[in-house]
């Protein structure tokens, strides 16, 4: 026990009266008690010891008593330990500490500041520590129903940082821009607490399986180009996010190669100069022909930079493709070739190369094609035209023509220079039609349309593609804003009925080359008929009764009086429950009570809600059996008679009987007699209520089983007996302790209980009944059989009504008796 409890001890003498009682601690006397009792009210460490007590009387002492060891001790004193690893925390950090004791059924308590909190358990948890949680924890350990608390745990001082942890961050290079296989380093840190764990992000996204404070980048690439910054976190807290690093990742620039002679195709001897830049000057530049690093020679040379590259006579060996690349060689960084410049040095004349604009197999009349005559090599060369095997006037590099039909056929030219003749290109074929007419359908399933309705309309070309559409309702533009989808050879486009234009409406559309400039004619037009008004939704039910008794049908139609195509869907209290021409409801229960409506759509357009309809689900009432036959007319009567009511007593009703699932009785009636004579086998009846009138039947009653008139008698006799034999012996008992002789005051011992309770009375179980020897007669000796609270035989079952009787029934029988009741089976 521990100081503070109180405790009291009894001390007894059995036999004889007026001790008088002294106490004894380790040996020594109590002083001062005198009292059979010893009461303690706070316990100290004093009181830690061996407890005895005497008795005297007069001059006569009793010996000692047994001895009682009080040991007196401290309450333990709890531990607290850190279960998160951090006293120093940030805002919105998880903190948690736990108060260790090395005994059970210990309550605790917690104190920040030497105040208590209002957790009882045996872990403080923080999960979002604030600047009010800041401070020192401790904790204590209660009995609380002994009143006992103990002292004070170790504290732990808890500091919570004001601001958020910001890491720093830093890059090793300072390069504004950098360039493929280039190494750089991040630095990340938080001036601030311990134990970080580091992630880099990257454009926003957290970098994988990089935990240190420094990112390394060992060749930069194309992917490593954005913003950078990084985040730490130690358990599941996490810092603010670090001031963004940018990092541009850029190839280095491509050098721009140029011609500085008027051509690349020259002839031998002649001299050529090219030019390789960049936008920043501090670049070098290296020559290459046909993929090999030049080397200086007499014929060809470059400046300081090698910027520019001359050759000062062409020979056969300078033909090829030259590129340029530029450098920084303090850095390592080298450029991607430049584009690459042809040099060409003839020994024999090229062909002219006739080309077309615009490219098109086919074109329409009305549209202008341009075809170009052009020589690769060199210039000053003069052209002619011809078409088919006829010669046009014109000697120009390029002719336009303004296409009709007449034009169609074959194209090309010829180039002439000096005693040059003769050199013929290759030939283009160019067709030409009339401009087809675009043909225009609803698809819509039916023309006729109600206000707001979308319409849909096809325009299309046949054989064609690339044209775009324009429809006209009645001959002014439809605006077809973002309403209009493509197709392969045609569009479609959508938009609401407007019946406030005209009750028919005719459409047509029209379609155009726009890059080409090429528009058809209208095409055959479409006539649509618009309603004015919306149709009505009407909501139908069948049969028409607001008022339906559970397992009833009931079945709901909804109609639109016009047009066509028309979908359902269903709603019930405001929210929609499915979809179909009806809503049918085969066996209702209260769940199906509530408010119906329905509406139409069709394609994409929705009819408003037709009228609710409500119905009203009712229980349908039940039946049940009565027993009319009573305790008194068991032991004169050899029948059953079994009474069918209905919950519901508003409604007048016949009555339907069943013995199992066959229907019994002659006619409906209220009352049904069972006799071992008509039910031999102890079958299970039910009943009904039926009327003219809804609801037309009623539930069926829980089952209700039969039992043997004659066990019950044998039972009731039982009983009887055993309350007989019972005031006998009460009787007997009397009249014993009525004449017997009295004894002498001195030497009168202890008087026992004469009459025992009933409770003492079911506890001896050697009390033998006589009902047992009745109900063990050979006519009952079949084993009973239980099932469901029913104790039965071959001939009748009884029921135990309530909890009460049952356990009753099982007390007695359990102590040799045999009480049984009735209970109804369902």
């Amino acid at each position: 026990m521990y100081p503070g409890e109180s405790i009291e001890f009894n001390c007894s003498v059995r036999v004889a009266t007026d001790w008088i009682y002294m106490w004894y601690l380790n040996g020594s006397e109590i002083q001062g008690v005198n009292n059979h009792i010893y009461r303690i009210d706070k316990i100290d460490h004093s009181n830690h010891g061996h407890y005895f007590c005497k008795a005297k009387r007069g001059q006569f002492f009793s010996e000692e008593s047994d001895k009682l060891s009080l040991q007196v001790s401290d309450p333990p004193t709890p531990t607290l330990k850190m279960v998160t690893k951090w006293k120093d925390m940030f805002e919105n950090e998880r903190v948690e500490m736990s108060c260790d004791v090395g005994v059970s059924d210990w309550s605790f308590s917690w104190y920040k500041d030497n105040v208590k909190m209002n957790d009882e358990t045996s872990n403080l948890r923080i999960p979002s520590v604030t600047q009010s949680n800041k401070g020192r924890y401790a904790c204590k350990i209660h009995l609380k129903p002994r009143g006992v608390s103990s002292g004070f745990s170790n504290s732990v001082e808890i500091s919570i940082y004001a601001e958020k942890a910001k890491p720093h961050v830093t890059r090793s290079q300072s390069f504004e821009t950098m360039y493929p296989g280039e190494s750089i380093e991040f630095n990340c840190s938080v001036r601030v607490a311990t134990d970080w764990i580091y992630m880099w992000f990257l454009n926003g996204s957290e970098i994988q399986g990089v935990n240190n404070h420094i990112y390394r980048i060992d060749k930069i690439d194309h992917s490593n180009h954005g913003q950078y910054f990084c985040k730490a976190k130690r358990d599941s807290f996490f810092s603010d996010e670090s001031d963004k690093l940018s990092l541009q990742v850029s190839d280095p620039p491509q050098p721009s190669l140029k011609r500085l002679t008027s051509w690349s195709d020259v002839f031998e001897k002649e001299k050529v100069e090219m030019s390789c830049n960049v936008s920043d000057p501090t670049w070098t530049f290296t020559w290459y022909k046909d993929n090999k690093k030049l080397q200086k020679t007499s014929s060809l040379t470059w400046d300081e930079k090698g910027s520019k590259l001359t050759i000062s006579s062409i020979a056969q060996d300078h033909r090829g493709n030259y590129a340029c690349k530029a450098n920084l060689a303090l850095r390592g960084v080298i450029s991607k070739s430049s584009i690459e410049l042809h040099l060409t040095v003839y020994e024999s004349l090229p062909l002219p190369k006739l080309a077309k604009n615009p490219n098109f197999n086919l074109m329409y009349v009305g549209e202008n094609v341009a075809f170009t005559c052009k020589v690769s090599v060199s210039s000053g060369w003069e052209y002619k035209w011809y078409k088919d095997s006829d010669v046009l006037a014109n000697t120009n590099q390029s002719i336009t023509i303004n296409l009709g039909l007449q034009h169609k056929g074959t194209y090309w030219c010829s180039a002439s220079r000096g005693d040059i003749s003769n050199l013929h290109s290759n030939k283009i074929r160019q067709d030409v039609e009339e401009i087809p007419v675009p043909e225009l359908k609803l698809k819509n399933k039916q023309s006729d349309v109600f206000p707001k309705e979308m319409v849909q309309l096809s325009c299309m070309m046949p054989n064609s593609s690339g044209w775009t559409y324009t429809w006209y309702r009645d001959g002014g533009l439809i605006q077809a804003d973002n309403n209009v989808v493509i197709g392969t050879n045609g569009a479609t486009i959508s938009f609401p009925s407007d019946p406030s234009l005209h009750q028919t409406q005719p459409y047509t559309c029209e379609a155009e080359l726009k890059h080409r400039s090429v528009r058809s004619n209208f095409s055959s037009t479409v006539t649509l008929q618009v309603y004015d008004a919306l149709p009505n939704v009407t909501l139908l039910q069948s049969p028409e009764h607001s008022l339906l008794h559970s397992g009833d049908s009931v079945s709901f139609s909804c109609n639109v009086d016009i047009s066509s195509g028309w979908e359902f869907l269903w709603y019930k209290n405001g929210a929609q429950i499915n979809k179909g021409n009806q809503h049918n409801i085969s066996s209702a229960q209260v769940k199906d009570e509530g408010s119906y409506a329905c509406r139409a759509e069709r394609e994409s357009f929705l009819l408003g809600k037709s009228e609710d309809m409500k119905i009203k689900v009712k229980e349908r009432p039940e039946a049940e059996i009565i027993l009319l036959t009573g305790w008194g007319e068991v032991l004169s009567t050899d029948s059953l008679v079994l009474q069918c009511k209905v919950e519901e007593s508003g409604y007048k009703w016949n009555y339907t009987w069943f013995r199992g699932d066959v229907a019994v009785g002659e006619v409906p009636a209220e009352k049904y007699i069972v006799t071992p004579q008509n039910d031999p086998d102890q079958s299970q009846y039910s009943c009904k209520g039926i009327r003219s009138e809804r609801p037309t039947y009623s539930k069926n009653s829980p089952l209700f089983k039969t039992k043997n008139l004659l066990l019950k008698r044998r039972i009731l006799l039982s009983i009887s007996g055993c309350l007989f034999f019972g005031i006998i012996l009460a009787f007997l008992g009397c009249i014993y302790f009525k004449i017997r002789k009295p004894v002498v005051a001195e030497e009168k011992p202890e008087e026992n209980e004469l009459f025992l309770t009933l409770k003492k009375q079911l506890e001896h179980t050697d009390n033998p009944c006589p009902l047992v020897e009745y109900i063990t007669d050979k006519a009952l000796n079949e084993a009973p059989r239980e099932s469901d609270g029913l104790i039965s035989s071959d001939s009748t079952e009884l029921t135990i009504t309530t909890q009460e009787d049952q356990a009753a029934v099982s007390s007695a029988t359990e102590n040799g008796g045999a009480m049984i009741s009735f209970q109804k089976v369902s």
